[in-house]
């Protein structure tokens, strides 16, 4: 379980997925989204530039990711 500290309104997806370390780049993030290996809050989430805000929960690859804001 990862807790990703949130500095400002919202990260998105892919850039979330790089800045975790789940994926090695923002282009891998983007891909893993578009296999359908990605959860925002309990649901599939095909959108690479999908708004995550604090509050909301990001699975993949076995990793949950809770955001929060500071």
């Amino acid at each position: 379980m990862i807790e990703f500290e949130l500095v400002g309104e919202y990260v998105e997806l892919c850039n979330l997925l790089k800045l975790t370390g789940i994926a090695s780049s923002g282009g891998q993030g983007k891909a893993m989204v578009a296999d359908g290996q990605v959860r925002v809050d309990g649901q599939l989430e095909l959108r690479k530039t999908a708004k995550i805000r604090a509050g909301q929960v990001v699975e993949s690859q076995g990793v949950q990711i809770t955001v929060v804001g500071v």
